[in-house]
């Protein structure tokens, strides 16, 4: 089993930053990609940002030059650092993660989602 957990969601002001974390547990060999998605009320989920284990990264056009996503290989670990928020930033954020598991079996997983407000 593998799980992922997001932390850092909250209200914030149009301006503002926030912080989003995601860390992968369980039985894990390899993390090959891990990104970031959001889904707003009414409207489909879409790509945000995502990174491969080299560190290559792709960035929605939308959040180009204001978000900036990384990742910690040996903590199974990637982050969203968000600047210069918008309203319409308002959505639920996913945590998306492409894992080679123990049994061999290469699967993608999703975390619960962590809410991120921009309102003044």
């Amino acid at each position: 089993q593998v799980q992922l957990v997001e932390s850092g969601g909250g209200l914030v002001q149009p301006g503002g930053s926030l912080r989003l974390s995601c860390a992968a547990s369980g039985s894990i060999l390899s993390i090959l990609a891990m990104g970031w998605y959001h889904q707003a009320p009414g409207k489909e989920r879409e790509l945000v940002a995502t990174i491969t284990i080299g560190g290559s990264t792709n960035y929605a056009d939308s959040v180009k030059g204001r978000f900036t996503i990384s990742r910690d290989n040996a903590r199974n670990t990637v982050h969203l650092q968000m600047n210069s928020l918008k309203p319409e930033d308002t959505a639920l954020y996913y945590c998306n993660a492409d894992i080679w598991i123990s049994d061999g079996r290469r699967r993608s997983y999703w975390g619960q989602g962590t809410q991120v407000t921009v309102s003044s």
